[in-house]
Protein backbone atom coordinates (compact mmCIF):
# COMPACT_ATOMS: atom_id res chain seq x y z
CA UNK A 1 0.00 0.00 0.00
CA UNK A 2 1.49 3.63 -0.85
CA UNK A 3 2.35 6.13 1.86
CA UNK A 4 0.37 9.39 2.30
CA UNK A 5 2.84 12.22 1.30
CA UNK A 6 2.21 15.67 2.90
CA UNK A 7 2.07 19.04 0.24
CA UNK A 8 1.61 22.41 1.13
CA UNK A 9 -0.88 24.58 -1.25
CA UNK A 10 -1.87 28.35 -1.00
CA UNK A 11 -5.56 28.01 -1.56
CA UNK A 12 -7.61 31.26 -2.51
CA UNK A 13 -5.21 33.06 -0.94
CA UNK A 14 -4.84 30.88 2.56
CA UNK A 15 -2.04 28.14 3.09
CA UNK A 16 -2.90 24.25 3.58
CA UNK A 17 -1.03 21.77 4.10
CA UNK A 18 -2.78 18.46 3.33
CA UNK A 19 -2.08 14.34 3.46
CA UNK A 20 -2.45 13.26 -0.28
CA UNK A 21 -1.98 9.89 -2.00
CA UNK A 22 0.84 9.68 -4.80
CA UNK A 23 -1.68 8.84 -7.42
CA UNK A 24 -4.29 11.45 -6.17
CA UNK A 25 -5.64 14.10 -8.97
CA UNK A 26 -5.62 17.65 -7.52
CA UNK A 27 -9.51 17.61 -8.62
CA UNK A 28 -10.19 15.17 -6.32
CA UNK A 29 -8.30 16.43 -3.34
CA UNK A 30 -9.84 20.30 -4.42
CA UNK A 31 -13.35 18.64 -3.78
CA UNK A 32 -13.38 15.80 -1.36
CA UNK A 33 -10.49 17.28 1.30
CA UNK A 34 -10.76 21.08 0.69
CA UNK A 35 -14.84 21.07 -0.22
CA UNK A 36 -14.13 23.13 -3.22
CA UNK A 37 -17.04 21.97 -4.92
CA UNK A 38 -16.91 24.44 -7.66
CA UNK A 39 -14.26 22.27 -9.00
CA UNK A 40 -16.65 19.86 -11.10
CA UNK A 41 -15.92 16.09 -12.17
CA UNK A 42 -16.74 15.63 -15.63
CA UNK A 43 -14.96 13.43 -17.68
CA UNK A 44 -11.67 13.53 -15.36
CA UNK A 45 -9.63 12.86 -19.09
CA UNK A 46 -8.68 16.68 -19.60
CA UNK A 47 -11.76 16.88 -22.09
CA UNK A 48 -14.92 18.86 -20.46
CA UNK A 49 -12.96 21.48 -18.80
CA UNK A 50 -15.10 22.17 -15.63
CA UNK A 51 -12.58 21.29 -13.33
CA UNK A 52 -10.46 24.51 -14.42
CA UNK A 53 -8.69 26.53 -11.52
CA UNK A 54 -6.02 28.96 -11.77
CA UNK A 55 -2.98 27.16 -10.74
CA UNK A 56 -0.11 29.60 -10.57
CA UNK A 57 -1.78 32.29 -12.34
CA UNK A 58 -2.68 30.24 -15.52
CA UNK A 59 -6.01 28.16 -16.23
CA UNK A 60 -5.48 24.03 -15.79
CA UNK A 61 -7.24 21.13 -15.61
CA UNK A 62 -7.24 19.61 -12.42
CA UNK A 63 -8.11 16.70 -13.44
CA UNK A 64 -4.89 16.25 -15.68
CA UNK A 65 -2.33 17.05 -12.69
CA UNK A 66 -1.61 14.93 -9.39
CA UNK A 67 -1.86 16.73 -5.99
CA UNK A 68 1.37 15.89 -5.15
CA UNK A 69 2.88 17.96 -8.54
CA UNK A 70 0.70 20.79 -7.04
CA UNK A 71 3.19 20.83 -3.65
CA UNK A 72 3.97 24.61 -3.37
CA UNK A 73 1.53 26.52 -6.24
CA UNK A 74 -0.92 28.61 -5.60
CA UNK A 75 -4.74 27.94 -6.83
CA UNK A 76 -7.58 30.01 -7.00
CA UNK A 77 -11.08 28.36 -7.34
CA UNK A 78 -14.57 30.62 -7.97
CA UNK A 79 -14.83 30.28 -4.00
CA UNK A 80 -11.78 32.30 -4.05
CA UNK A 81 -13.41 35.14 -6.46
CA UNK A 82 -16.50 34.85 -5.20
CA UNK A 83 -16.50 38.07 -3.42
CA UNK A 84 -14.61 40.04 -5.59
CA UNK A 85 -15.50 43.31 -7.67
CA UNK A 86 -14.64 41.28 -10.90
CA UNK A 87 -16.98 38.28 -10.12
CA UNK A 88 -19.75 40.78 -9.33
CA UNK A 89 -19.49 41.98 -13.01
CA UNK A 90 -19.39 37.83 -13.84
CA UNK A 91 -22.34 37.05 -12.26
CA UNK A 92 -24.60 40.31 -13.36
CA UNK A 93 -23.71 39.74 -17.23
CA UNK A 94 -24.12 35.95 -17.11
CA UNK A 95 -27.49 36.71 -15.72
CA UNK A 96 -28.68 39.14 -18.33
CA UNK A 97 -27.36 36.61 -20.97
CA UNK A 98 -29.33 33.58 -19.75
CA UNK A 99 -24.94 32.26 -20.00
CA UNK A 100 -26.16 29.21 -18.04
CA UNK A 101 -28.51 26.51 -17.60
CA UNK A 102 -27.90 23.66 -15.16
CA UNK A 103 -25.34 25.41 -13.99
CA UNK A 104 -22.11 22.02 -14.05
CA UNK A 105 -19.90 24.47 -16.34
CA UNK A 106 -20.65 28.29 -14.98
CA UNK A 107 -17.91 27.77 -12.77
CA UNK A 108 -15.35 26.73 -15.03
CA UNK A 109 -16.42 29.59 -17.54
CA UNK A 110 -16.96 32.52 -14.59
CA UNK A 111 -13.30 31.18 -13.42
CA UNK A 112 -12.50 31.68 -17.40
CA UNK A 113 -14.22 35.52 -17.45
CA UNK A 114 -12.09 35.75 -14.47
CA UNK A 115 -8.89 35.36 -15.66
CA UNK A 116 -9.15 37.16 -18.74
CA UNK A 117 -10.46 40.25 -16.95
CA UNK A 118 -7.03 40.17 -15.04
CA UNK A 119 -4.76 39.01 -17.70
CA UNK A 120 -6.49 40.03 -20.86
CA UNK A 121 -8.89 42.54 -20.43
CA UNK A 122 -8.16 43.98 -24.40
CA UNK A 123 -9.41 40.36 -25.60
CA UNK A 124 -10.38 40.27 -28.72
CA UNK A 125 -13.60 37.83 -29.58
CA UNK A 126 -11.62 35.32 -31.30
CA UNK A 127 -9.51 34.94 -28.13
CA UNK A 128 -12.56 34.66 -26.20
CA UNK A 129 -13.73 32.60 -27.91
CA UNK A 130 -9.87 30.44 -28.05
CA UNK A 131 -10.23 30.60 -24.61
CA UNK A 132 -13.83 29.21 -24.06
CA UNK A 133 -13.02 26.01 -26.69
CA UNK A 134 -11.40 24.51 -23.01
CA UNK A 135 -14.70 23.90 -21.74
CA UNK A 136 -17.74 22.35 -23.12
CA UNK A 137 -21.06 23.43 -22.43
CA UNK A 138 -23.76 20.77 -23.04
CA UNK A 139 -26.58 23.07 -22.39
CA UNK A 140 -26.48 26.62 -23.81
CA UNK A 141 -23.96 26.24 -26.81
CA UNK A 142 -21.55 29.55 -26.07
CA UNK A 143 -23.17 32.16 -27.87
CA UNK A 144 -24.50 33.70 -24.69
CA UNK A 145 -21.79 32.61 -22.52
CA UNK A 146 -18.84 34.61 -24.73
CA UNK A 147 -21.48 37.29 -25.02
CA UNK A 148 -21.23 37.37 -21.79
CA UNK A 149 -17.91 36.99 -20.86
CA UNK A 150 -17.28 40.04 -23.65
CA UNK A 151 -19.86 42.56 -21.58
CA UNK A 152 -18.03 41.80 -18.14
CA UNK A 153 -14.78 42.35 -20.15
CA UNK A 154 -16.30 45.70 -21.55
CA UNK A 155 -17.71 46.42 -17.73
CA UNK A 156 -13.61 46.90 -16.57
CA UNK A 157 -13.36 49.89 -19.36
CA UNK A 158 -16.33 52.18 -17.93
Amino acid sequence: MEKEIRIRLKVNGRQKEIQVMPNERLVDTLREKLGLKSVKMGCLTGECGTCTIIYDGQLVKSCLILSAEADGKEITTVEGIAKTEEMEKIKRTFAANNAFQCGFCTPAFTLLAYWLMKNKPEATNEEIEEASNSILCRCTGYIQIIQAIREALSLLRK
